[in-house]
C-alpha cells in the first residue's frame, strides 16, 4: 500500500483504539473472517494475527499525550477481553489479551505492572495479609471478594501466567506475592468441592516449576510457615463455599472459646500440611520433592542444635513477656518442623530422591543431626533407626546397588568429614566403626571396603551374606547393627547377618575385635557349641540381636541342618515362647521358624501347635492370651499354606480348633479365628466333606448375633472364601446347605447396619451369582469333529 494510505489507516486505528471500547473493536476487525478455516494454514495465520494485533496493542501510537496515559486507558480494555463470553471468538481473544500483556510486561515492566499485573491481581491482594485491611470496621461474615469475582481472577491468573508460560522476573514476583492466598483456595477446595481446586494446583506447580530451585524451597517454606517469603491469607479472612461451586472471602467471626479456637488453629495446620504433601507428591521427577525434604531435614537438625544450646529456658523466673512470646513462637515452629518431616516420611514415596546428590544431601542431614545431637532419652530409638537407615543406604550404594562413577564418589566424598567426626564422638561403638568403614570405602572408590560395609548393603538390599561386597581376606565378615537396637521397619524382613556376630557376643559377653576369630553361629553347618550360643541369643534382651538368631535357627531349619533337626523340640519350645515377645521382629520371626519346623514334621509339630491354640499358656492375662492364639493362628495357616493338598488328613483338627476360637469371649479371637477357617476351607475346597454342615452354622449363628461388626464381618468373609475356593463345585459341595448361605446373606446385605459386612456380603452374592451362571449358561464352545467312515 502506498505510504499515505499506510499512515491514514494507522491514524485512523490509533483514532478509534483510545475512545471506550476502542480495543476490542480494532481486535474484532483484524479477527473478522477468521478462525472458520481448517488445517494448520488456518491455525499458523490466527497465531501470526494475534501476534500482529499484540504488538499493535502494545505499542503507543503518536497521537497520545504520553505512555503513561495510554496504558491507563488501553489496559483495562486489555484485561476486558479475557473476560469475553462469545465462545467461537474467546479463544482468540484470549490468546490476544495474552500476548499483550507479556509483551508489555517485557517493554515496561513498571507501568505493566502498575496498569495490567496489579489490578488482574487485586481480588487475591485484597485479602492477603499485606493489604491494609480495616477489618475492625466491617462487621463479621462481611463479604471481602465475593465468589464470581474471586473465580475469574483466578481463571484470569492461570490464562496470563501458566497459559501465557512467560517466567519473566516482573511475572514470578507479582505471582509470589499472592501465592499464599492461592494455597490458602487449594487447601480449602482440596477439604471440600470446588472447580477451584484444579486451577490453583495448576498455578502453584507452574511457579514452583519455573521459578529457580532455591526460590521454590523458599516458597515451599513460606506455605508451610516456615519462612514470611509469601504473605498468607489475611489473619482475618476466611474462605467460605460458594453457591455456584466456586469460593468467597470473608471477614471470619470471632471465636470466644479458646479451647474451639485452638482447635481451628491446629485444623487448619494440619490441612495445610496434607494439602502441601498432596502438592509435592506431583513434583517427585523434577527432584523438587527431594530437595525440600531435605530442606526440612536440614531444619530438624537446626532445632536440634537449639534444644542442645538452650533446653528449657522457659521455666526461668523473671522472663519478659516478649521472651515468652518469642519461646512460644520457637516451639510453635519446632512443632511445624516436626510435623512436616512426619508427614513427608508418610507420604510421599520411596522415589523421592531422583539422583545420588540428593540422597548425599539427605544423608549428610543425617548425619548433621547424629553429631549435633547424639540419640540419647525417650527419641533415641527414632534417631537411632534413622541413622541406621542413612548409613545402610550409603553402604547399599557402595555395595553395588548402582554403578557408581567417578563423579559420584566425588558427591560421596562430601560425607567423609561427618563420618570422621561420626567414629569420633558417637556413643555406639559399633556405630563409630561402620562410620569409619563407610569413610574408608568412600576415600578409596569402593576399593577397600572392610566387612562391616558389605554386611550393612546386604542388610539394607535384602541379600544373603555374602552376595555383596567382599571382605579382604584374613578379616572376618562382622556385621554390626546399623547404630541401634531397632531395625529398620522397610527392612525387617531382610538378611540377618547385619546382626549375628553382635548378638553372639553379647551373649557371650565379649567385645568384637579385629582378631577374634569368626563366630561359630555364623558358619553354613554350626558345631554343638555355636549352635547352642544361637540358643543363647533366642532370650537376648536386645530385640535385634533375638531377631537375627531366630532368623538364624530358621534358615538352619530349611537347610535341614542335622545338628538342629535334632534338637526340634528345643528349637520349637524356644520358638514358642518367643512368639510372646511384644517386638514384631521378634515374633514374626518365631512365627517363620515354627512354621518351617511345621511343615518339615506336620505329624509330630501340628498337635502341639494345636494343643496350645487351644489351650495358651497358663499365668497370663486374658489379653495375652488372646494375643498368643492368634499368633498361633497365623502360624497354623502359614503350615496350612505350605502343605498344600496334604493339609486333608488334618482337616478335621484345624477346623474344630478354629470353630472353638470362634466362640472365644475376644471379640478380635473370634474375628481371626474365622477368617483362618475362611482360608483353610478355601484351600481345602472340594475335599471339605460333611464338616460343611458345622462351618456352615458357626457361620450363620455368628453374622446373625455376634454383637460386634468385625467378627460378622469376618463370618461373612468365610462365605466369599468358601464360594471362591470351590468355585464350580459349590453347588456339588454344598448342596445341602447353598440356599441357607443364600438366605443369609440376603439377610444380612437388608438388616446389617455395618457397611463393610455388606459389602462382603455382596460380594458373596457376586461370587454365588457367577458361580450359578457358569453352572445353568455353560459357556458354548466350538467344536471340530472329524468322523472316519466304514
Amino acid at each position: 500500500a502506498p505510504a499515505w494510505l499506510r499512515r491514514l489507516c494507522g491514524r485512523l486505528l490509533s483514532e478509534r483504539l483510545l475512545r471506550p471500547g476502542g480495543v476490542q473493536a480494532v481486535v474484532r476487525g483484524i479477527l473478522e473472517g477468521t478462525g472458520g478455516g481448517a488445517g494448520s494454514e488456518a491455525a499458523a495465520l490466527d497465531w501470526r494475527k494475534c501476534d500482529a494485533i499484540a504488538k499493535i496493542l502494545a505499542s503507543c501510537p503518536q497521537q497520545c499525550l504520553s505512555l503513561e496515559d495510554y496504558y491507563r486507558q488501553v489496559c483495562p480494555q486489555i484485561l476486558d477481553l479475557l473476560h469475553i463470553q462469545d465462545k467461537v471468538a474467546a479463544r482468540q481473544f484470549q490468546r490476544v489479551a495474552t500476548t499483550t500483556l507479556l509483551t508489555m510486561a517485557r517493554e515496561h515492566p513498571q507501568l505493566a505492572e502498575r496498569h495490567l499485573l496489579q489490578p488482574l491481581l487485586s481480588p487475591l491482594l485484597r485479602c492477603s495479609e499485606t493489604a491494609e485491611l480495616a477489618v475492625e470496621d466491617l462487621a463479621a461474615g462481611t463479604v471481602v471478594v465475593p465468589e464470581a469475582e474471586l473465580g475469574s481472577c483466578v481463571e484470569d491468573v492461570l490464562k496470563v501466567y501458566v497459559v501465557g508460560n512467560d517466567s519473566s522476573s516482573l511475572l514470578l514476583g507479582s505471582l509470589q506475592s499472592v501465592l499464599g492466598v492461592v494455597f490458602s483456595l487449594y487447601s480449602f477446595a482440596k477439604q471440600n468441592v470446588s472447580y477451584l481446586r484444579s486451577p490453583c494446583q495448576e498455578i502453584l506447580l507452574w511457579f514452583l516449576e519455573k521459578a529457580e530451585r532455591e526460590r521454590s524451597l523458599a516458597v515451599l517454606g513460606g506455605l508451610a510457615g516456615l519462612g514470611s517469603t509469601v504473605p498468607s491469607l489475611h489473619p482475618q479472612c476466611c474462605i467460605r463455599a460458594g453457591s455456584e461451586g466456586g469460593a468467597a472471602i470473608a471477614v471470619e467471626e470471632t471465636i470466644s472459646d479458646e479451647d474451639e479456637a485452638l482447635y481451628q488453629k491446629i485444623s487448619s495446620e494440619q490441612c495445610h500440611v496434607q494439602s502441601l504433601v498432596e502438592l509435592l507428591s506431583h513434583c517427585q521427577k523434577s527432584g523438587l520433592a527431594g530437595d525440600f525434604f531435605i530442606h526440612c531435614l536440614k531444619e530438624l537438625t537446626q532445632v536440634a542444635a537449639e534444644d542442645e544450646e538452650a533446653p528449657n529456658l522457659a521455666v526461668e523466673p523473671g522472663r519478659s513477656l516478649l521472651e515468652l512470646e518469642q519461646d512460644q513462637a520457637k516451639q510453635g515452629r519446632k512443632l511445624l518442623v516436626l510435623q512436616l518431616v512426619a508427614a513427608l516420611c508418610e507420604s510421599v514415596s520411596d522415589t523421592v530422591f531422583t539422583d545420588i546428590v540428593q540422597v548425599q544431601e539427605f544423608v549428610a542431614a543425617v548425619l548433621q543431626r547424629a553429631c549435633v545431637s547424639p540419640a540419647r532419652g525417650p527419641g533415641a530409638a527414632a534417631e537411632t533407626q534413622t541413622l541406621a537407615m542413612a548409613m545402610g543406604l550409603v553402604a547399599a550404594l557402595l555395595g553395588g546397588a548402582v554403578q557408581l562413577q567417578s563423579s559420584d564418589f566425588s558427591v560421596l566424598k562430601r560425607l567423609v568429614p561427618l563420618l570422621e567426626e561420626l567414629s569420633h564422638t558417637y556413643p555406639e561403638p559399633l556405630t563409630q566403626e561402620l562410620a569409619s568403614d563407610l569413610r574408608i570405602a568412600i576415600c578409596t572408590h569402593g576399593a577397600c571396603a572392610p566387612g562391616t560395609v558389605g554386611a550393612a548393603a546386604d542388610s539394607m538390599l535384602g541379600r544373603k551374606p555374602g552376595m555383596g561386597a567382599q571382605s579382604p581376606a584374613g578379616i572376618p565378615s562382622r556385621a554390626p547393627s546399623l547404630g541401634g537396637n531397632q531395625a529398620s521397619p522397610q527392612h525387617r524382613h531382610s538378611s540377618p547377618s547385619a546382626h549375628r556376630e553382635r548378638s553372639t557376643e553379647q551373649s557371650t559377653g565379649r567385645e568384637p575385635s579385629a582378631t577374634s576369630p569368626t563366630p561359630a553361629p555364623c558358619a553354613n553347618s554350626p558345631t554343638p557349641a555355636g549352635l547352642q550360643e544361637l540358643l543363647v541369643s533366642a532370650y537376648d534382651p536386645q530385640p535385634p540381636s533375638r531377631a537375627a538368631a531366630l532368623r538364624h535357627l530358621a534358615s538352619l531349619v530349611t537347610r535341614r541342618d542335622p545338628e538342629a533337626l535334632r534338637l526340634q523340640e528345643k528349637l520349637l519350645q524356644v520358638f514358642l515362647e518367643n512368639v510372646q515377645h511384644e517386638d514384631a521382629f521378634v515374633y514374626l520371626s518365631a512365627i517363620q521358624g515354627i512354621a518351617l519346623l511345621s511343615s518339615e514334621y506336620p505329624e509330630r509339630i501340628l498337635p502341639v501347635l494345636l494343643a496350645r491354640y487351644e489351650c495358651p499358656v497358663q499365668a497370663t492375662g486374658d489379653t495375652v492370651a488372646a494375643v498368643t492364639r492368634m499368633k498361633l493362628g497365623e502360624v497354623l495357616m502359614r503350615v496350612t499354606r505350605a502343605l498344600g493338598d496334604m493339609v486333608f488328613q488334618h482337616r478335621e483338627p484345624l477346623i474344630q480348633a478354629f470353630l472353638r476360637g470362634a466362640r472365644d469371649p475376644d471379640g478380635a479371637l473370634r474375628a481371626s479365628s474365622l477368617s483362618n477357617l475362611g482360608e483353610l476351607c478355601q484351600h481345602l475346597g472340594f475335599q471339605l466333606g460333611s464338616i460343611v454342615q458345622e462351618v456352615t452354622c458357626c457361620v450363620t449363628a455368628i453374622a446373625r448375633t455376634d454383637p460386634e461388626a468385625e467378627v460378622r464381618r469376618a463370618a461373612v468373609h468365610v462365605v466369599v472364601l468358601l464360594l471362591r475356593g470351590l468355585s464350580e463345585k459349590a453347588t456339588e459341595v454344598l448342596q445341602d446347605v447353598l440356599r441357607d448361605l443364600y438366605r443369609l446373606l440376603k439377610h444380612v446385605v437388608a438388616a446389617e447396619r455395618d457397611g463393610a459386612t455388606v459389602l462382603h456380603a455382596q460380594l458373596a452374592l457376586e461370587e454365588l451369582d457367577a458361580v450359578m451362571r457358569r453352572v445353568l449358561f455353560p459357556p458354548q464352545t466350538l467344536e471340530k469333529k472329524i468322523v472316519v467312515l466304514p
